[in-house]
């Protein structure tokens, strides 16, 4: 119940006596009606505070001027409850706070531990119902930003600031009060918006966002308090930390990550623009979203200083976790000694899915090189008048790329396909199996590209699950297969070590699938030119090499022959080749044994081969 300032004998009628037991507490004397009148009238005031500074660790906020209105507590009150020093921790303190509102003209935010740290003055700040600590509602009108020290200059403003149930008390106990980052979290404010934030740096360099919104930001009290983990990060030289120093910072990490909960933050309107010699970029992002384990990032444009220039609708994680990288820093931070190259390699997040639609790219020509003053005549000069040496444009429809959880950082499960990925023929012309495209009569090519692989450790078995590649008007290239005798080995990151455990796998199954749909019409079209034949004499020559020529080369078995007669069928029709291989032992062949096998058919007649052509 609120006591009403202005209608005392209204006041005391309506229940004068719940009141001062709210204002004063039990115990206290009971007063007459009158004087229980008088004495709520004259609890609720307006304090006005002048010069005041009021210390957070290492930062201090100033007021030349702060009017609390509609408040019980006096002006000593409220000047020993912001007094700076020793005394009663804030938290206590903040909890005390109560006012209808609290409105400051010009608020100074500094951080004085910092050399280059920026200074922010905020406008025309005003917290309304203020209770216990808690502000129901924060605005402020604006704010200006300024960066002056240890070589760094820059400026900037923010426009309107809002927040919603800011609970000021347990800013200070995350702040200020110790605990053992196992506790609940709590609750920092509601909402959150900021607006028309712009900052320019001393090199001309520009950031804007139109819009900031955050909900339901929460944390929880670590050991060494978040004013301490901050500042133990601040002036690190990281390339000559002493082992105990560094294990005490990633035992700090990972408390800070653990230690903060963010429900839901988005920003809209960004611009980011760098003028620099040579490095000169503008980039652009409609929107960014954050929510849980999900991000996304919204219609992105970048242009370069060399023309280059590109965009993307959309690009968005789903299903991130820091949590191996956290574990990862505690096992360090438990073990003062210099990390490994396996220990860096843990420090992998778990990636979830990353997904982008309609990516453009446009690259501009490369240079050309300076022609050779003694160079003949006529003699081609590297750069010069080449037919890659073109503007380049890349699109790309959709992309899917998943993770599963990794195991010593190596993700042992994922699957990538890449869906309308188009590109000019001459800029594959270096690729083994697609450099002679262009030649076939194709300028552009719209490819889709799928590889997805899943690791058993416990059957020791990696299976390709579709490893596969399609083009428009020409056809797709699958294999499925499954390897044995794969353990962890493989997954070393020493190129020595997965190289030797290789050696130790087995193949247990191949699929092999090509469909055609054009590619291989144009192909035959092509050959037929350079070698002055009909493309049917062309094809029949192909068919008495495959019937004949390939059993002979495989050794002539059944095996052997059956590949044969389906590559002719295929090349006589051409529409699908099918390729089914498995072992006769049902267990593998090792890579050894292909690589100790005498001929062909001694492999060949290790397996079960069914080879067919529709």
């Amino acid at each position: 119940m609120t006591c009403s300032k202005g209608r005392p004998l209204l006041t005391w009628a309506a229940g004068a006596s719940a009141c001062v037991l709210v204002l004063l507490g039990a115990g206290i004397p009971t007063l007459s009606g009158p004087a229980q009148a008088q004495e709520a009238a004259s609890a609720v005031q307006d304090v006005t505070l002048l010069d005041v500074t009021i210390p957070f660790g290492d930062t201090a906020l100033r007021a030349p001027r702060v009017t609390v209105s509609g408040t019980r507590l006096t002006k000593d009150d409220l000047t020993a409850l912001l007094k700076a020093g020793p005394g009663e921790p804030w938290p206590a303190r903040l909890a005390r706070l109560d006012a209808t509102s609290i409105a400051i003209p010009e608020l100074r935010v500094e951080r004085t531990a910092m050399p280059a740290a920026p200074v922010v003055t905020y406008r025309d700040v005003v917290a309304k119902d203020v209770r216990a600590g808690r502000i129901a509602e924060l605005t402020a009108a604006g704010a200006a930003i300024v960066v002056d020290g240890a070589g760094q200059m820059g400026t900037g403003t923010y426009g309107r600031l809002r927040a919603t149930d800011l609970d000021l008390t347990v800013l200070g106990r995350l702040y200020g009060e110790a605990g053992d980052g196992k506790g609940a979290l709590q609750r920092i404010y509601g909402t959150v918006s900021l607006d028309d934030i712009a900052y320019v740096n001393a090199r001309g360099g520009a950031v804007k966002i139109a819009r900031i919104e955050g909900r339901d930001l929460a944390g929880r009290q670590i050991p060494a308090t978040w004013t301490g983990a901050l500042q133990a990060f601040m002036g690190v030289d990281y390339a000559h930390l002493a082992p105990a120093e560094r294990a005490r910072l990633m035992t700090l990490g990972a408390d800070l990550a653990e230690a903060v909960s963010i429900g839901s933050l988005e920003a809209t309107g960004l611009s980011v623009q760098e003028t620099k010699p040579g490095g000169a970029l503008n980039l652009g992002i409609a929107r960014m979203s954050l929510a849980g384990a999900d991000a996304a990032l919204e219609n992105v444009t970048f242009t370069g200083a060399d023309g280059a220039k590109g965009r993307m609708a959309r690009l968005a994680l789903n299903g991130f976790s820091l949590a191996p990288t956290l574990a990862t820093l505690r096992k360090l931070g438990a073990a003062p000694a210099e990390p490994s190259d396996d220990d860096l390699r843990r420090l992998t997040p778990t990636l979830g899915t990353l997904a982008l639609t309609d990516l453009s790219l446009d690259l501009p020509a490369r240079a050309e090189a300076p022609r050779d003053p003694l160079a003949k005549p006529g003699l081609d000069t590297p750069g010069l008048d080449k037919p890659d040496n073109a503007p380049l444009h890349l699109a790309l429809r959709d992309g899917t790329m998943n993770f599963g959880p990794p195991r010593d950082g190596v993700p042992v499960a994922g699957r990538v396909s890449l869906s309308g990925l188009t590109l000019p023929a001459s800029a594959v012309a270096g690729v083994p199996g697609l450099g002679s495209l262009g030649l076939y009569g194709y300028r552009d090519l719209d490819l889709n590209l799928v590889a997805e692989t899943a690791w058993d450790e416990t059957a020791k078995e990696l299976k390709l699950s579709e490893i596969s590649v399609s083009g428009k008007d020409m056809g797709t290239l699958r294999i499925n297969g499954m390897l044995g005798g794969i353990g962890p080995e493989v997954f070393d990151p020493d190129a020595g070590v997965s190289g030797f455990a290789m050696l130790s796998a087995t193949a247990k199954a191949l699929d092999l699938t090509i469909e055609n749909t054009g590619l291989f019409e144009r192909f035959i079209a092509a050959q037929s030119k350079v070698l002055s034949l009909k493309p049917e004499e062309l094809k029949q020559e192909y068919v008495t090499a495959s019937v004949y020529g390939v059993p002979a080369i495989l050794g002539n078995s059944p095996s052997a022959k059956a590949i044969g007669a389906a590559m002719g069928q295929f090349v006589t029709k051409p529409g699908t080749l099918s390729l089914s291989v498995r072992p006769k032992n049902g267990t593998g062949i090792g890579m050894l044994e292909f690589g100790a096998a005498p001929t062909p058919a001694a492999v060949l007649d290790r397996l079960t081969i069914d080879a067919k052509a529709n």
